[in-house]
């Protein structure tokens, strides 16, 4: 009898991995996604139900119109009227906050399912989220699967759906719709589809700011094509020169097209970059935007804030961005290929010349996401439960340090 059971059992267990090997992947990639949005609106309703009034809602919210706090409201704004053709002062005469900080196609597209569907704002931008997380999941594991294995593919998609910032996924927020896009040219890009890649490369970049920074993985692109064909080893015709190059130019055009669309409505050549600064003022006050000195100019405030000496900073600061582009050399993350990393690269130098970090640097960090391929590559039961356990519990720690509002709340997601 114990036996036959154990033989059941056996059979049992074979044919429930012949119907998983069987079963597409998009569906796992699907139930991935499914489960984990069950575990993040879980931590984000148990938020909302203690969320105190605040800027934009009342106490205990629901969901929707939580998920539509803090630049969800700029979003909301910009999909009811567009864009201000005069730019607001601050009484001293410098440009304040507006929303020509945020781009337009994410709160167009909310706004067309909104008119299609009649829905509010806050329903409609949380639609458009989760259709555009799906889709952004759906082809990080096609992106995976061109470099990965596709058990370590699929878990690489766990990762992204699991991720400490994956909440930012299913709010009012662009960085969805932006991860989608960025997949997609990432995908394109090494399967060499470049033609394709240009009205993705158009949408992206007035999505969030990245024209400039994908522009630079492009180049790096071409030229290591062409180092690459000039010792033998790739063949790169000469169609496919002139489109990579041309791709490149067209995505550093579309790097500074949002720049000249504000120029022209506005009447001011600095009328972005102006209204960009204006959000840093609350820590260094208005100045000018010089590249790469941002971190610097960082380090000076969270030091004296902190009451760290600043050299203590800046020498933490080397380390740190020396180990990461280190970190681009080790094995599993040149398992990856030179696509992903020259976009990873590519975008920490971005960051690393424009942006100043402050609780906003998490979120920021999102366009890195190929780099959870590498993550995903160890293979022992107890490493994969134990960083899924952990992204599970920086999910509930990053909406409670930023999404969740405490008063006057200086820590902006």
């Amino acid at each position: 009898m114990r036996a036959g059971a154990a033989g059941m059992a056996d059979r049992g267990l074979v044919a429930a991995k012949v119907r998983y090997r069987l079963t597409p992947w998009w569906i796992k990639v699907l139930v991935i996604f499914v489960v984990s949005r069950i575990v993040t609106t879980s931590i984000l309703l148990g938020f909302a139900a203690g969320q105190a009034p605040n800027a934009w809602t009342g106490a205990g919210p629901g969901y929707f119109d939580f998920a539509s706090i803090w630049d969800g409201h700029w979003y909301y704004i910009i999909s009811a009227v567009g864009y201000p053709t005069q730019l607001p002062l601050t009484v001293d005469g410098h440009v304040g906050e507006s929303a020509w900080a945020f781009m337009p196609a994410y709160p167009s597209v909310v706004r067309l399912v909104m008119l299609v569907t009649t829905l509010d704002f806050p329903v409609a931008a949380v639609i458009v989220s989760f259709g555009f997380a799906l889709g952004a999941a759906l082809l990080f594991y096609r992106l995976m699967h061109l470099v990965l294995p596709g058990g370590t593919a699929l878990f690489s998609v766990v990762l992204f759906c699991f991720a400490p910032l994956s909440p930012i996924l299913q709010v009012s927020y662009a960085e969805s719709m932006y991860t989608f896009l960025i997949a997609l040219a990432l995908l394109l890009l090494v399967t060499r589809r470049y033609a394709l890649m240009v009205p993705v490369v158009a949408v992206m970049s007035l999505t969030r700011p990245s024209g400039l920074a994908f522009a630079l993985a492009l180049a790096m692109h071409v030229a290591w094509r062409w180092w690459r064909q000039r010792r033998g080893r790739e063949d790169f015709p000469v169609r496919e020169r002139v489109a990579s190059i041309g791709l490149a130019a067209f995505s550093a055009f579309m790097g500074i097209a949002w720049i000249l669309i504000a120029w022209i409505l506005t009447g001011s050549f600095t009328a972005y970059t102006d209204t960009e600064l204006a959000w840093r003022s609350a820590y260094i006050g208005y100045g000018d935007l010089l590249p790469f000195t941002p971190w610097l100019q960082a380090a000076g405030f969270w030091g004296h804030w902190g009451q760290v000496p600043v050299p203590l900073l800046i020498a933490l600061l080397a380390v740190v961005v020396v180990g990461f582009f280190a970190l681009l050399f080790t094995p599993a993350v040149k398992r990856l290929g030179p696509d992903l990393r020259f976009w990873v690269a590519s975008y920490a130098l971005y960051l690393l010349a424009v942006f100043f970090p402050q609780s906003s640097t998490f979120r920021l960090l999102v366009p890195e996401f190929p780099l959870l391929g590498a993550l995903a590559q160890p293979r022992a039961w107890w490493y994969r439960v134990g960083i899924v356990l952990l992204c599970i519990a920086g999910q509930w720690e990053w909406i409670h340090i930023a999404w969740a509002v405490d008063g006057y709340d200086w820590t902006p997601p």
